[in-house]
């Protein structure tokens, strides 16, 4: 499998970016999140393939340009969708099944289709569930930063405490996650981007 280069990477996102604002919240948030999944990499198991890691951590979230409407204003009624549209954007582009799936398996702690149905999410019913180590891997450093107005960075309790509200199986699944990957070293990704964290 031929795994895109960070320069590949960026010229994707920046010809799928409608806006520069749009592209600069967004990458910057691959690329927090890429960060911060380099500093938990030192856990994780023997064999975890570190390129991928970084390609899925700088592509997981590009399906979001596909919810900024003419206006330039992001639709947040569907920002669920988003991982299933970078899916889709990126098969569009050529690439592999593995690297799409860095798009549609990393929301929350992953998506049941039983969640899918109970909740109405406006995705196709399925299970978009972190099946690899670097899928694991992505999907939990991306819940240390958030794309919000202004970007922050989320302390596993802040984490804990927002996903709660989807169900206690969650909140046990993330701290399972905790268990065994650590957390970042937020202090220092902070001091890097700027972005305070809560």
């Amino acid at each position: 499998m031929l795994i895109p280069t960070d320069e590949q990477i960026r010229a994707l996102h920046e010809r799928h970016a409608p806006t520069p604002e749009a592209f600069e919240r967004v990458y910057t948030h691959c690329r927090a999140v890429c960060e911060a999944a380099e500093q938990l990499l030192v856990r994780a198991a023997p064999g975890v393939n570190a390129d991928l890691v970084r390609a899925g951590c700088l592509l997981h979230d590009i399906g979001v340009y596909r919810l900024y409407g003419p206006d330039g204003r992001l639709d947040g009624s569907r920002y669920v969708s988003h991982g299933v549209l970078g899916h889709e954007l990126l098969a569009e582009e050529g690439l592999s099944e593995t690297l799409c799936r860095f798009c549609s398996h990393h929301t929350g702690v992953g998506l049941t289709s039983e969640d899918v149905r109970s909740q109405g999410l406006p995705v196709p019913v399925a299970d978009y569930l972190a099946e690899s180590p670097e899928e694991e891997l992505v999907m939990y450093a991306d819940k240390f930063h958030s794309k919000s107005e202004p970007p922050v960075f989320l302390t596993a309790a802040s984490f804990a405490a927002k996903v709660r509200r989807f169900g206690p199986d969650k909140e046990l699944r993330f701290k399972e996650l905790v268990e065994r990957h650590g957390e970042p070293d937020l202090a220092a990704l902070s001091d890097s981007y700027g972005h305070r964290v809560v």
